[in-house]
């Protein structure tokens, strides 16, 4: 644990460059995410915003968590790829793979599954995040669809410039629970850890990150005499859960999903949501690329028993 507390020269400062300058045993990549994580507290209040300015005689302490290091090992692991190309790699992520090693995840991965088949991957990437190499973004375990790969640190680097600046667009298919109110929505909130829950996020209205996501009904119906409805989603920032939890804050939280969702009244063999749909500009050749997943074989045997 480290207690800080700013001075009159740090007025304006923005947070995780001050704690790069005075807590030097860290990269700013890894303090940055300890902000975003909510390991941060300012005042004993917890502060999710990187960017945030500065005042005098701020109390800060920072929580540094327990960390493994995993040792990343090939495997022959079968990936359904979509395209690929010297730059970029698009799969079909199928349900009930983890993309990157983690607690509780060591192999078995998206990531064990590259390395299998190509031994030298890992080693592009020794100055990054070596448990992540080539991960441009995630995909929970249990949702399947289109995940984007890069072969190179100089790819992931340019992809995830593209991310932050919203020029990758993703469009996800959500089964949930209930009819919305109107035929298409957009949901603006902060999003953050749960105050009870910290291993859950949740809509809050301080120290959280903006989020947005638009949906759109494509069809309406019931499975037996429960209220359901298939929505085209897009998300406009990449929050953890964001989908999830967006949905259910609008009461209308994702078939299967028993974090965000609650007991469940229909059965299912994971949470109905479907990377459907990606598109984004190569990021060397700066063509517009898309490409879409098809529906998993559990997914329509939900959606063939809505019935009006």
């Amino acid at each position: 644990m480290f207690k800080l507390t700013t001075e009159a020269r740090h007025l304006g400062l923005r947070l995780d460059r001050y704690l790069a300058i005075e807590i030097k045993e860290y990269s700013r990549v890894f303090l940055q995410n300890l902000i975003r994580d909510g390991f941060v507290k300012i005042n004993n209040e917890v502060c999710t915003l990187p960017r945030m300015a500065l005042k005098d005689a701020l109390e800060i302490s920072v929580e540094i968590p327990e960390t493994k290091k995993f040792e990343l090992r090939a495997e022959q692991i079968a990936l359904d790829v979509l395209y690929e190309d010297n730059d970029i790699i698009v799969i079909n992520k199928h349900a009930g793979i983890v993309v990157h090693p983690g607690a509780g995840n060591a192999d078995g991965t998206i990531v064990n599954a590259l390395l299998g088949r190509d031994a030298g991957f890992a080693e592009k990437f020794e100055e990054t995040d070596e448990a992540r190499p080539g991960i441009v973004h995630r995909l929970d375990k249990d949702t399947s669809g289109c995940l984007l790969i890069a072969k190179t640190p100089q790819v992931l680097f340019h992809m995830s410039k593209a991310f932050s600046a919203r020029k990758v667009k993703k469009t996800y298919a959500a089964l949930v629970y209930g009819w919305p109110q109107t035929c298409h929505e957009e949901i603006i909130t902060y999003m953050g850890r749960h105050p009870a829950n910290r291993k859950k996020m949740a809509v809050v209205t301080r120290n959280g990150k903006e989020a947005i996501t638009e949906y759109e009904l494509a069809i309406k119906g019931k499975i037996d005499t429960i209220a359901v409805s298939l929505l085209h989603v897009k998300i406009l920032t990449g929050r953890t859960h964001q989908i999830r939890v967006h949905l259910a804050h609008k009461k209308l939280p994702v078939i299967g999903d028993e974090v965000y969702g609650g007991k469940q009244k229909i059965e299912a063999s994971r949470q109905m949501l479907h990377s459907w749909k990606i598109k984004f500009p190569h990021p060397v050749t700066g063509v517009e690329m898309s490409f879409e997943s098809p529906l998993p074989e559990d997914f329509k045997a939900l959606l063939e028993r809505i019935r009006d």
